[in-house]
């Protein structure tokens, strides 16, 4: 029987989920020539080919596609074989805080992945308003922090920059109500921007839904009663994008990233995982909507 190369099916994931050779040389921490030998020497032990190298990018072909579940499984069993048996001085609890609206999809993946490599880590997620995660986190009750922000405080890095986007219901006709009903929150930090875009636009509007509940928002928006503006490829699946051009542009919204020095050895690499998924999400946005 033939052994595959887990080296060779990392570097086969991390170029898969980067989009490049390039990209995932540095994620690996190898040179790109070394990361290229790596999967000509995958392809040539299974005889076949795994990228599909005529166009600009990277992309995979029908048996790299069918690989690409299995490299996974595989990779992450030796990953969590190996950090159980281990990694036993890595323990600690890390206060992560996420604004409702960004905790998909890359949330659930950096939970599940922490738990994998660091299984004495405990992460406690926080969801909220990205001005109450900021004031939590200046007072040192929360480590780590994403916002939603036009620009970030000095302290802050910003990983991914996204369209703001008018949201109403599939094939609604609330975006044409005059005035125009919008459903917002209260502490909802898109509200001075949409609100001013439509002071700027000379826009007819009413407040259609004034609540502290995100599901209230949620519904109301369903039902056609009203519209809202959410991140581009972050809305509910049973939202719909109201066509660009019919209500004044918001501009663009980033994502920014914020992590107390405290417990360096446990928040550090949470901060890398969440500074690899976003930067795979601006690599491939389609992954934003799943």
């Amino acid at each position: 029987m033939r052994n595959l190369d887990l080296t060779t099916l990392r570097s086969f994931v991390a170029v898969a989920d980067s989009g490049g050779v390039t990209r995932a040389a540095g994620f690996l921490n190898l040179t790109q020539s070394a990361v290229s030998m790596q999967l000509k020497r995958l392809e040539e032990m299974l005889g076949l080919a795994l990228l599909d190298r005529s166009g600009r990018g990277v992309a995979l072909t029908p048996a790299g596609e069918q690989l690409l579940k299995y490299a996974r499984r595989m990779v992450e069993m030796n990953d969590e074989i190996y950090a159980r048996l281990t990694r036993q001085d890595w323990e600690g609890e890390i206060v992560l805080g996420v604004p409702h609206d960004i905790v998909y999809p890359v949330i659930p993946r950096i939970m599940k992945r922490m738990q994998r490599d660091y299984p004495r880590v405990r992460v406690q997620l926080i969801s909220s308003y990205t001005s109450d995660l900021k004031e939590q986190f200046a007072r040192g009750a929360i480590d780590v922090i994403l916002t939603t922000e036009s620009e970030p405080a000095e302290s802050g890095e910003a990983l991914l920059e996204v369209p703001l986007r008018w949201f109403g219901a599939p094939d609604g006709t609330a975006w044409r109500s005059k005035p125009l009903r919008i459903a917002f929150s209260r502490r909802c930090g898109f509200r001075p921007v949409a609100i001013g875009e439509m002071e700027r636009a000379g826009l007819d509007w009413e407040l259609a839904v004034d609540s502290e509940m995100d599901r209230t928002i949620e519904v109301s928006v369903s039902a056609d009663l009203a519209v809202t503006p959410i991140l581009e490829g972050h809305a509910p699946q049973h939202f719909e994008m109201i066509p660009q051009g019919v209500l004044p542009d918001l501009g663009m919204q980033k994502i920014c990233l914020y992590g107390s020095g405290a417990k360096p050895q446990i928040i550090e690499p949470l901060q890398e995982m969440l500074r690899s998924e976003f930067c795979t999400l601006r690599r491939r946005p389609e992954l934003a909507a799943e």
